[in-house]
């Protein structure tokens, strides 16, 4: 299965995951920010899964 990361600190890069299902997780490369990404469209023709990084805010104690 291939993960196409639309925006985010990761934009425009692809992972390559094994046959399990993706169901999103915090990623990170080098020196870029860590981003939540979650994914949003599937083609099972292809195997193909688009994510999107989901903003998330610092919760106040």
């Amino acid at each position: 299965m291939i993960v196409r990361l639309l925006d985010g600190p990761l934009a425009g890069r692809e992972l390559t995951i094994a046959d399990a299902p993706w169901t999103g997780g915090w990623l990170t490369t080098g020196d870029a920010d860590w981003g939540l990404y979650i994914p949003v469209h599937h083609a099972p023709a292809t195997g193909t899964v688009l994510a999107e990084a989901r903003v998330t805010v610092p919760r106040r104690r």
